[in-house]
């Protein structure tokens, strides 16, 4: 059983930063191996994958997030990271991790607002 646990979303101005977190609480979890993802649920759309960081720490990005997010890790807190800068109003929306696959159960996600 993995628990998901995000944080650090908020309303922020269009232009501004956030840097969500991800705390990964299971047994025998290690990000060392295992491919993490981030992923977000708009008003308009259904959920879809927003960055995933491979086990190798290869990254992918959505088209609509390329250049401005970044994701990453620390294996040693079992968290995982996603860095949003120049955040535009349509990236409003509940941002949720799981893996690279999505195979856990959702937590609750952090809702981000991005007023223009």
């Amino acid at each position: 059983q993995v628990q998901l646990v995000e944080s650090g979303g908020g309303l922020v101005q269009a232009g501004e930063s956030l840097r969500l977190s991800c705390l990964v609480i299971g047994r025998d979890v290690n990000l060392n191996y295992q491919s993490m993802g981030w992923y977000r649920q708009t008003p308009v759309n259904q959920r879809e994958m927003v960055a995933i960081i491979s086990s190798g720490g290869q990254s992918t990005y959505g088209e609509s997030v390329k250049g401005r997010f970044t994701i990453s890790r620390d294996s040693a807190k079992i968290t995982v990271y996603l860095q949003m800068d120049s955040l535009k109003p349509e990236d409003t929306g509940v941002y949720y991790c799981n893996s690279g696959m999505a195979i856990w159960s959702w937590g609750q996600g952090t809702q981000v607002t991005v007023s223009s």
